[in-house]
């Protein structure tokens, strides 16, 4: 049985209220063309956009997706992330114990998910992937190349979207890549690292992270090398295995996705290199 830490999930609050009003309603002033409506959520303007941009609101998109996940029957949980009312995510965690897989000696345990991601400011682009949640440290790893291909339609002033069914798309997703990877994570997870300090800081540096000195007369680790070993060293002793790279990998993806201040389409594209790249380290 896997180890969980057993913290509530994050229940961010996506469906924040939000509308498209002209510049010159709110200003008073005209507009160049192509930057004539400002998007709004929770009474803060967030984007400029033309008079051509279809607004998809978090309550259409998200409702829909989780829609399509209730009618093809399967059973999640859910994480949602809010940054500032800009840009919103959904994880739907899926509970069914046969798609469960484990490494590290049976205790470390790995669900498929499905995520979907939009914003108002434009940071990312509307989209859906597969990924991954880790238990034992809530991490979600998005990894995988299975993208959700949905469309959305815009007349007028009226947004539409069209979710395909969902069902066959997990059911490919599992039979494929998902065991696929999960090959990968055992491979990781039966290499040991050596040198800690030597892995963290050739990651940092090659991928181009974070610093590993804490400045060019202070060569000891800074703050993020601190917790990306920090992280290894606890994770190592709750499994009670010896550090290994897929320890490792999932201690950068921390770092990843609550450090450092990045999109969530940059975090899943940094996130795939860095698997990558660990998984080349482990061979």
């Amino acid at each position: 049985m896997s180890i969980f830490l057993n913290r509530p999930l994050r229940a961010d609050n996506l469906f924040v209220e939000s509308k498209v009003k002209f510049l010159q309603d709110l200003t008073g002033i005209p507009a160049r063309n192509g930057l004539t409506r400002a998007i709004i959520s929770e009474n803060e303007i967030v984007n400029i956009v033309s008079e051509k941009y279809g607004h998809l609101t978090n309550d259409l998109f998200f409702e829909t997706a989780e829609m399509a996940m209730e009618d093809a029957g399967m059973a999640f949980v859910k994480r949602t992330i809010n940054r500032e009312n800009r840009s919103f995510s959904a994880d739907y965690i899926l509970n069914d114990p046969s798609y469960h897989v484990q490494v590290n000696n049976g205790l470390d345990g790995i669900k498929p998910m499905l995520t979907f991601v939009n914003s108002y400011d434009g940071s990312c682009r509307t989209s859906g992937s597969f990924g991954y949640f880790r238990e034992v440290c809530q991490n979600g790893l998005h990894i995988s190349t299975s993208q959700i291909g949905f469309s959305v339609k815009h007349t007028g002033n009226i947004t539409s979207i069209i979710m395909p069914e969902i069902e066959g798309l997990i059911r490919k997703f599992l039979d494929n890549e998902y065991y696929t990877l999960q090959k990968k994570f055992e491979v990781l997870a039966e290499t040991p690292i050596k040198d800690l300090n030597g892995f963290v800081k050739l990651t940092a540096d090659t991928l181009k992270l974070f610093k590993y000195e804490m400045s060019e007369k202070n060569n000891n680790p800074s703050a993020n090398a601190r917790l990306v070993l920090d992280v290894i060293q606890r994770e190592s002793r709750i499994l009670k295995v010896a550090p290994n790279f897929w320890i490792g990998y999932n201690a950068f993806n921390n770092v990843l996705h609550n450090k450092l201040q990045k999109s969530f389409q940059k975090q899943q594209e940094i996130d795939a290199r860095l698997f990558e790249y660990v998984l080349q380290l482990a061979n």
